[in-house]
């Protein structure tokens, strides 16, 4: 394990609203300290975000351009006019094309979808797909999880007669496309009160203020499609916040039981059939089998599961996701490898620009992902074919990617995404002045502080809190995520009484700590070889989550260590 700053986050905020906050509702220090680090301050707030309930999510005719869509649709469906969802190939955009193209079905509508190819077209609106939309007869086009950079494109559309919608999420450059609709919460002039989304998600907006405005109950037209809509926010990353904190908690719950046949086989597959749905099960289990569509061969291969009709074709098709998801585990494994060569050969640079031949366009951006993590820099990696690269990259904490690739704009071909996530197209002849230019950008912003990895710890925990009845209540702060992470606590000055490794290969720490007379059972995930440097009686400082085991019916609770100091040394 590399060393890493311990960052409390309870210091962020003062003494005097921790105590009032305890004392007016009678809380524990930590669970005050919990609920205001998530902006929960007077009763109303945590009334709302312990009950999830459905008040909470804001109406769908606060976002821009949402009355001018919903009646473009509606004379399209009147019409009979043919209507193409847009997508994209990753899982967010895949639930959103299915969401939104079955319930314009279900109302009546002509409607198809195109989703890119991944490796023959790329991300977003090309001309191409649009003109062959046009001459498909459809009348009206509307993007979903792309479309909010597509300028030139929409433009073109006009030309063809198609009229388009943008349903986006991604961050917005100056310019917007001239469509008949631009839905974002990012934009610029937008005064929603949420701008966190997922693409389904915005998705999902207009789907509600269809439903209102084609007199349906949207409670029920939300509980029907609340399943795809929390896999899709989940899987992409965005904020486990306000409405999306709904969103995914109805979800989960619906999928425990869902009647969708798709999510059933994959469920299935997963081997996660029996177990408790969470969002961590969603992220790890659900999403990588359904992206693999996309990443190793065709998204739509992952809209029709979702659209199965029967059990036996929802499972067939599972079963090849799932073969798709394995074979990308080894790409990756491969490309990961070649990549970390590139990467120790450099003279540590502030941002990694790795660049290969025919590098799997649907694997570089999980490598990118995993590299800027063991690094703690920014990585793109860009996959050479033809004199042309197409990349995918991630960053770190506080060092904005978009804003990044913005700064080299006119040296990319295109580029889009988000703070921690972009996409980008260039020349194979500019990569070198790239590389040097965002390096130089990077600079400018990067402190030796943002390259040290960070543990962020809520707070200490008082040792008599760790028990069943504290983890369960811990519970009811799920789903966790992005911006909701499950609560992080630390313990100085234990003992380890005893140590062993678990797992096949022993990749896995099992320790038995005590605080005063209070003694528990930890487990690091990864961290087997840390059992070769532990001896019983050190004593360490650990940061950890807090999970509860069952094993033969009984229930106990176990802790899930995110970081280790012994002594005076870090690990």
């Amino acid at each position: 394990m590399r060393k890493k700053l311990w960052k409390y986050r309870d210091k962020q905020l003062k003494n005097e609203d921790i105590k009032a906050f305890t004392e007016r509702f009678n809380l524990p220090y930590e669970m005050a300290v919990l609920l205001l680090l998530r902006g929960i301050s007077d009763e109303k707030d945590i009334a709302l975000y312990m009950n999830k309930g459905l008040d909470g999510v804001h109406s769908p005719f606060l976002l821009n351009d949402m009355e001018a869509a919903c009646e473009r649709i509606i004379r399209a469906i009147n019409e009979k006019e043919k209507i193409t969802v847009y997508g994209d190939y990753d899982v967010d955009g895949i639930t959103a094309t299915t969401v939104l193209t079955d319930f314009l079905a279900s109302v009546g509508a002509e409607v198809d979808y195109y989703i890119p190819n991944r490796f023959s077209e790329g991300y977003g609106l090309n001309i191409l797909a649009v003109n062959k939309i046009a001459r498909n007869g459809a009348k009206l086009m509307i993007t979903v999880d792309c479309g909010i950079s597509s300028i030139g494109e929409v433009e073109f559309a006009k030309t063809q007669k198609l009229d388009v919608i943008v349903t986006d999420h991604h961050s917005c450059k100056t310019e917007i496309p001239k469509a008949i609709a631009v839905i974002n919460p990012k934009r610029a002039d937008s005064e929603y009160p949420f701008s966190g989304l997922a693409g389904v998600g915005v998705a999902f907006k207009l789907v509600l203020a269809l439903a209102k405005k084609l007199n349906l109950s949207t409670k029920d037209i939300f509980l029907k499609y609340a399943d795809l809509v929390a896999i899709g926010t989940i899987a992409d990353v965005v904020p486990l916040l306000d409405e999306n904190r709904i969103i995914a908690d109805r979800g989960i719950k619906i999928i425990q039981n869902t009647q969708n046949f798709g999510i059933k086989a994959l469920l299935e597959i997963a081997g996660c059939a029996d177990k408790e749905i969470t969002a961590s099960l969603v992220a790890f289990s659900l999403a990588p089998r359904i992206n693999a569509a996309g990443r190793m061969e065709k998204a739509s291969l992952a809209v029709e599961l979702f659209k199965s009709k029967t059990p036996e074709e929802a499972s067939e098709r599972a079963e090849h996701l799932d073969s798709l998801n394995k074979m990308r585990r080894s790409i990756e494994q491969k490309i990961y490898d070649e990549a970390q060569d590139l990467a120790e050969k450099l003279e540590n640079p502030l941002v990694y620009v790795l660049k290969a031949q025919g590098w799997h366009h649907g694997v570089i951006g999980i490598v990118a992902s995993r590299l800027c993590e063991k690094f703690s820099r920014p990585c793109i990696l860009l996959s050479e074919e033809n004199g042309k690269c197409k990349g995918s990259g991630r960053s770190i904490e506080g060092f904005n990617l978009f804003d990044a690739l913005s700064d080299s704009e006119e040296i990319l071909t295109a580029f889009g995404g988000h703070a921690q996530a972009a996409g980008l197209s260039i020349k194979s002849e500019e990569v070198d002045a790239f590389t040097k230019r965002i390096n130089a950008y990077a600079k400018k912003i990067i402190t030796d502080e943002m390259l040290v990895p960070v543990q962020t710890i809520d707070c200490e925990i008082n040792p008599e809190h760790i028990t069943l009845d504290w983890a369960k209540a811990l519970r009811k702060l799920e789903p966790f995520g992005c911006d909701n992470e499950a609560p992080v606590f630390s313990l100085s000055n234990v003992k380890i009484l005893s140590h062993s490794t678990m797992g096949a290969d022993k990749q896995h720490l099992y320790m038995r700590v005590a605080k005063g007379e209070n003694i528990f059972a930890a487990v690091g995930f990864g961290m087997g070889e840390l059992s070769k440097e532990l001896f019983q009686g050190d004593m360490a400082d650990i940061a950890f989550t807090m999970n509860i085991n069952t094993y033969n019916g009984t229930e106990s609770v176990q802790l899930l260590i995110k970081d280790l100091k012994k002594a005076d040394r870090n690990f």
